[in-house]
């Protein structure tokens, strides 16, 4: 088994075809194919479905072997560069988008003052995604809603952060620091969708004040419902970050007493050692969410600790996963 086999059906996985994959490893797509049919022989299975061009069960299983392999050489070459020089190489960084709006800049504005050759490459995605593309290697740290679903995983939280009302400055409640959720009662809202993980959780507090929520507009996806807040079609619940400074001038955020608290944090895959240019984005995270003059208001750091399944547990009793 060569390396450049495992390259060849990661190309496929990724760009599609075998000519596509050719194309985006510089060969020609006779090499791919016979890199594939060394592999399919050693393996004695079939990887690549030949009349759809789609990847069989065994290639799924083998892409995402062969992308954690090549995870793993990418470290090996950062860590004994990082040993006679600077910190450098690539960092795959997956994040949810309420996060990424402030925390991306930050990382922006410090990495290239204090690693210079280090690559950042941003991937916004829900947390259910970030957690499939960290267990196939397809990103190195997912900044994502705590616990994360995968047992393959090592988390060390960062923050903990407030679901607010949202509303324009000019609104009847704008005035209030902290409201109750029966406070809402009556108030067309713009809320997440029927069946997503944060209107469960929303339904759920609500339902414990026993209130309800009325709905203008069902939304899927947390920025969605942020963005038409902002353009003024209706308050909405979000977490504070997911206002950005810009625009806090011209909306209200408004505290629910009986909403609790989302819990955010780093995972990276719990095999196989973090590289340098990786263990430089952790050390750069908890500087950026410890520094009060760079976090958002509405967010409380969270002291790093090593996590156990009873804390997972306690956890989730009192966040929100959005």
């Amino acid at each position: 088994m060569e390396l450049r086999q495992l390259s060849a059906i990661v190309g496929i996985a990724d760009h599609g075809s075998f000519s596509a994959a050719a194309d985006a490893l510089q060969t020609v797509q006779s090499n791919i194919s016979a890199h594939v049919k060394k592999l399919e022989r050693e393996l004695g299975c079939e990887l690549v479905d030949r009349a759809t061009g789609q990847l069989t069960e065994a290639g799924e299983v083998v892409v995402a072997r062969a992308r954690r392999v090549e995870a793993e050489l990418d470290a090996l070459l950062s860590d004994v560069v990082a040993l006679t020089h600077e910190v450098a190489g690539t960092v795959r960084i997956g994040i949810i988008g309420t996060t990424a709006r402030w925390l991306v800049p930050e990382l922006l504005r410090t990495a290239p003052q204090r690693y210079p050759h280090l690559r950042l490459v941003f991937v916004e995605l829900t947390t259910t995604r970030l957690d499939a593309q960290l267990a196939t290697g397809q990103v190195d740290l997912a900044v994502l809603n705590l616990p994360a679903a995968g047992a393959d995983f090592a988390p060390t939280p960062l923050f903990e952060e407030d679901l607010v009302l949202v509303v324009p400055i000019d609104h009847p409640l704008a005035t209030s620091r902290e409201i109750s959720l029966r406070a809402l009662k009556g108030i067309p809202l713009l809320l997440p969708v029927a069946g997503t993980a944060f209107r469960a959780d929303l339904d759920a507090a609500i339902n414990s004040t026993g209130a309800t929520l009325l709905a203008r507009a069902e939304v899927d996806g947390t920025r969605l419902i942020a963005s038409l807040t902002f353009e003024g079609w209706g308050p909405s619940i979000l977490p504070a970050t997911a206002v950005p400074s810009y625009l806090r001038d011209n909306f209200a955020l408004v505290k629910l007493s009986e909403m609790p608290r989302r819990l955010i944090g780093v995972v990276q895959r719990a095999t196989g050692l973090p590289s340098a240019p990786a263990r430089a984005v952790l050390d750069l995270l908890t500087e950026i969410v410890s520094d009060p003059s760079r976090t958002p208001e509405g967010l409380t750091p969270v002291p790093a600790y090593s996590p156990r399944s009873s804390d997972a547990d306690t956890r989730r009793s009192g966040v929100v996963q959005l």
